[in-house]
């Protein structure tokens, strides 16, 4: 019994320097809980930022009229009369919503360019306002889905542009714009990832993702970071059923001022040319190099 006792008292120090061997990186223990309401009187709020910012976003209705094809069978007489000899409408009116952004005070709005692509009119409404003003487009680009529209207006109050290169996953960030056409509407949420490109949403693709809502009208509105300044413009999501999931792409202001700035320049953004054809790296590439 004592033998037996023995070699169990050494397989039981062994189990435990075994164990003990293995280490981890454990978090300090938690010593204090801060709620950011330290006051009966104060609330955690955004709302200055986020009023501020809200002045310099607006929203954007089209109207775009689309020739119908001419119907074969209206060449029949006997179809001819049982339209009573009335022809089919040759045009269609169609209307589209979007959101934008007040650059500068003298009317220059940033929006996509699927927002306003095709429209025989542009027209925008002010924030608190329920004056509408015909815009004109200053230039598209499509492969970045951008767009320039200008209003008659003075004294605007555009938002100020932060460099979308010190953005940190876990920002928060706000988006505004005009979902649904219900009107300005601001959601909350974070910067959910960097860089996100191979979307197949645009040619060009470096996307912020974010998981504030972004709804259909929201496309062109601003995503803003806690101090009200512009991070990027709202263009699209990922869904199955047309509402948000969770999973949103703003264009961040890196690429929008270049493209901006080409746009109201010139019309249009020239790019270069280089004469290489890429392909995705195959594991049979991989392993060669």
């Amino acid at each position: 019994m004592k033998k037996t006792f023995t070699l169990t008292s050494l397989i039981v120090t062994l189990l435990t320097v075994s164990i003990q061997a293995q280490t981890f990186n454990e978090a300090p223990l938690i010593t204090e809980r801060i709620n950011p309401n330290i006051s009966n009187t104060k609330v955690f709020s955004f709302h200055d930022a986020i009023k501020d910012a809200s002045l310099g976003v607006v929203n954007i209705s089209t109207k775009k009229l689309s020739r119908m094809q001419r119907s074969p069978f209206m060449d029949d007489p006997f179809f001819r009369d049982f339209f009573g000899g009335r022809s089919m409408p040759q045009e269609r009116l169609e209307r589209s919503l979007g959101s934008g952004v007040i650059i500068n005070k003298d009317g220059y709005i940033i929006t996509n360019s699927h927002v306003v692509k095709g429209a025989d009119e542009i027209v925008v409404t002010l924030p608190n306002s329920k004056k509408e003003y015909k815009a004109t487009l200053i230039g598209e680009d499509r492969r970045s889905d951008l767009a320039v529209i200008k209003i008659k207006a003075k004294n605007l109050h555009p938002l100020t542009l932060a460099d979308s290169h010190q953005l940190k996953v876990g920002d928060i960030v706000f988006a505004i714009g005009n979902p649904f056409g219900i009107g300005e509407t601001v959601t909350q949420g974070i910067v959910s990832a960097l860089g996100r490109s191979g979307v197949g949403i645009n040619e060009y693709e470096n996307f912020i993702q974010t998981d504030a809502s972004i709804n259909p009208g929201n496309s062109g509105g601003a995503l803003i970071d806690s101090r009200g300044f512009l991070i990027g413009i709202n263009t699209a999501i990922i869904s199955r059923g047309g509402g948000n999931n969770g999973v949103g792409f703003a264009i961040p202001t890196a690429m929008v001022k270049h493209v901006v700035s080409s746009l109201i320049k010139s019309g249009k953004v020239q790019r270069g040319l280089l004469g290489v054809h890429i392909d995705p790296v195959s594991e049979d590439l991989y392993d060669f190099y």
